[in-house]
């Protein structure tokens, strides 16, 4: 099956030709036909499975310029709506539909004056579109297609209540509602059976942990996570790190740690941070200006990221699933990847989630002559032999 039988427009699939694609993913098959048709769609699919081609296409299809908005996608985080408006570009740069991007953490003119020019599609964050909203720069009034993305993100952010808000301001009786989201819990569902008519659900089946990635957990004393971090990153032959940590002011304190301990080539990212600084930061390390990111889940979700030789998580994640979109940075393509994940005594039940959720054991590892203060932890932990980073032009080794 190829885009031409799925009937899309031809301006669109110019747009695809163009951009090398010839098949769909399942998720596209599956949807596109479905929206074209009008019907509400929930769409249950990782992030990484062609989701943002599978709603932009079949919208972009339908539509002609009006110069108000008719589509409006909701994205969790700024880099997310980033990524989509740029994609809502790329496939309808033959149709004629303009695009305006709505997020904090920057000023209004700029967004002000997109809508202005007349944008067919909004992409924006939850908050700041209420905020245009108020400010009379964002009508709903001739919506004909609202688009719900990574909705459990949403959720978990505590968006619920601004979203609800958006969609009770979105046309109800024209309007076709798209739905996609990782996980399906009960609260997502409930909303949805909320705002949706008659859906159709699709269901991908979840992506498999990448086979080319290796996976450790590293036990520690609680007081010397640092210093195991050092040395994971001083014995380790790397390309380019991400440690995820799970708050904003950590990410900060063990950023501040490693530039101090010789660490210079470091950037961190979290919704704390400047947009301006969040996007410096990520075309840094795309580009290796910087070697090593230290992000909170922010970055775990959606961000296109290649060539990431390893994965640190700081603390294990709450979430399991989380766990599966952190360590998703690396390995990819095929390509070689380490998560590694440094685990304290009071973590063990994050770590048996985890194990549970990526339906493998998961080995313990000890760094040999690293200096430990004595925990239970360890006494499961096999050592592990440090393969020291190659010296003068060697051939390079991933330990």
């Amino acid at each position: 099956m190829g885009f031409d039988t799925l009937g899309l427009s031809k301006a669109v699939l110019e747009a695809i030709e163009e951009s090398g694609y010839t098949t769909p993913t399942p998720i596209q098959a599956q949807a596109i036909p479905l929206i074209l048709e009008g019907r509400d769609v929930i769409g249950a699919s990782q992030t990484g499975t062609g989701k943002t081609a599978a709603f932009a296409l079949p919208s972009l299809s339908k539509l002609t310029p009006m110069g108000k908005p008719q589509i409006l996608v909701l994205e969790p985080t700024r880099e997310l709506a980033h990524q989509v408006a740029e994609q809502f570009i790329k496939y309808g740069k033959h149709t004629g539909l303009k695009v305006a991007l709505l997020y904090g953490g920057v000023g209004l003119g700029q967004q002000t004056e997109e809508l202005k020019a007349g944008a067919d599609i909004v992409v924006a964050t939850p908050g700041r579109l209420v905020d245009h909203f108020y400010r009379a720069t964002m009508r709903f009034g001739e919506l004909k297609v609202l688009i719900l993305d990574e909705v459990d993100r949403m959720l978990d952010m505590g968006f619920l209540p601004q979203v609800r808000k958006i969609v009770n301001l979105c046309p109800w009786d024209e309007r076709q509602t798209l739905f996609f989201s990782a996980t399906m819990p009960p609260a997502i569902q409930t909303f949805a059976q909320w705002c949706l008519r008659e859906p159709i659900s699709i269901e991908i089946a979840r992506r498999a942990v990448a086979s080319t990635i290796t996976h450790a957990f590293y036990p520690v004393a609680m007081d010397q996570r640092d210093e195991l971090l050092l040395a994971l990153l001083d014995q380790t032959d790397y390309h380019s790190v991400m440690i995820f940590t799970r708050t904003r002011k950590e990410a900060d304190e063990v950023t501040a740690m490693l530039k101090i301990k010789g660490h210079p080539k470091v950037a961190a990212m979290h919704s704390d941070i400047s947009q301006v600084d969040r996007m410096k930061a990520l075309a840094g390390f795309k580009d290796g200006t910087y070697e090593v990111l230290v992000a909170t889940d922010v970055a775990a979700r959606g961000i296109d990221i290649s060539g990431v030789s390893h994965v640190i998580n700081y603390r294990v994640p709450e979430n399991a699933e989380d766990y599966v979109h952190r360590i998703g940075r690396t390995g990819r393509a095929e390509a070689e990847g380490d998560a590694f994940t440094l685990l304290t005594a009071d973590e063990l039940d994050y770590a048996k989630s985890v194990e549970i959720f990526v339906d493998q054991k998961i080995q313990r590892r000890k760094l040999e002559n690293f200096p430990y203060i004595y925990t239970a932890l360890l006494d499961d932990s096999p050592p592990k032999p440090v393969r020291k980073k190659p010296v003068g032009g060697g051939k390079k080794k991933r330990r």
